[in-house]
């Protein structure tokens, strides 16, 4: 990948910080940035304070988990780039970014595949119930009744939240299960949901619709706990939910009274509500949610391939190195909101 890459290094040798990485070393971020006469600084912050220091004279920053907020912003004097290892820009607050015309960019297209895969594996385990029959058949107990009850997939209804090309890829592999798909997605045209095999509905529609809700939510104000109380009692009994999207759009205190009331079946997350990720200490003993049998949990690596991983530090990586020597980014945060200010 990076031997495609070409760049007339800089001179001045600009300081590139990553804020956090959890890939072991960062030899490939180094390849490609120091080839544009950059010089690279990695940490491992874990609060936001941990970037005061470095902040001032960077360059850049590339971050994974670590939040660059506007304390952080407010520091740098040099900085022309933060790049996001992810899709996600939640945690870079982007509108003091802009303000201090400072561009802000992301990595996209690079784990449809896998996240796609994920969902789909989680909803398969949990409605075919195979937590419950590994449970059974390592205790000794060897009887099909040990999963009761299962439904047959064929002509049920997966509603699948927020419709853009992972939610989309969701569709394409469960309808090969025969299962209806309906999407709720107040950005996305009918006709575009309609050409991916999806019927758009509102909201409410799809709470009430849905035997398996798949969440694809990315984090908002708007998303935030977008399911809670009232969303969890307004869906069939018995249902199935999967998040795949980020953890605080599931309201897990009201998740786990669903759970444990018997309304819904279960439930796969890829990421809790607190994000351990992003904290610098944490434990299971913190959610609720992490005794229940009938939820499964993932360490947020639906994304999560050896072919993405390289994807996503070489595309940041590179984002960087086409900004700091002058070229165009192939995906920017607020690149249009920067030309207004400049316009």
């Amino acid at each position: 990948m990076t031997d495609q890459l070409t760049f007339t290094p800089r001179t001045d040798k600009p300081k590139v910080v990553i804020t956090d990485y959890d890939f072991g070393d960062v030899s490939v971020e180094k390849g490609i940035l120091e080839a544009a006469g950059a010089e690279v600084i990695a940490l491992q912050a874990k609060h936001e304070e941990d970037l005061f220091d470095v902040a001032p004279d960077c360059a850049a920053m590339i971050n994974q988990y670590a939040r660059i907020g506007k304390d952080t912003i407010s520091r740098m004097q040099e900085c022309e780039v933060i790049a996001r290892y992810g899709v996600g820009v939640d945690i870079v607050d982007v509108a003091t970014a802009t303000e201090r015309r400072i561009l802000v960019t992301n990595v996209q297209d690079y784990c449809t595949e896998e996240v796609a895969d994920h969902a789909i594996a989680l909803w398969m385990t949990l409605a075919r119930k195979l937590p419950d029959y590994d449970r059974a058949t390592h205790k000794g107990i060897w009887k099909w009744q040990s999963g009761q009850p299962i439904n047959r997939l064929r002509a049920r209804t997966m509603g699948v939240v927020s419709f853009g090309k992972i939610g989309q890829a969701i569709a394409a592999r469960a309808h090969a299960f025969g299962v209806n798909v309906i999407a709720f997605d107040p950005f996305l045209p009918a006709e575009v949901a309609a050409r991916h095999g999806a019927e758009l509905v509102s909201k409410a529609d799809l709470l009430a619709r849905s035997d398996y809700i798949l969440m694809q939510a990315p984090m908002t104000p708007e998303t935030r706990h977008f399911l809670s109380d009232s969303e969890f009692a307004a869906m069939k009994p018995g249902a199935i939910l999967i998040n795949t999207g980020r953890g605080p759009t599931v309201d897990n205190q009201a998740l786990y009274r669903a759970l444990t009331e018997g309304h819904l079946a279960s439930a796969g997350l890829d990421d809790p509500e607190e994000e351990p990720a992003k904290r610098a200490n944490w434990s299971p003993d913190d959610n609720p949610i992490f005794t229940l049998p009938n939820v499964l949990v993932t360490p947020h690596a639906a994304y999560y391939s050896e072919e993405s991983i390289l994807a996503a530090r070489v595309t940041a990586a590179t984002q960087v190195a086409k900004v700091l020597t002058g070229q165009k980014p192939d995906y920017t945060v607020n690149a249009d909101a920067l030309a207004a200010l400049t316009a």
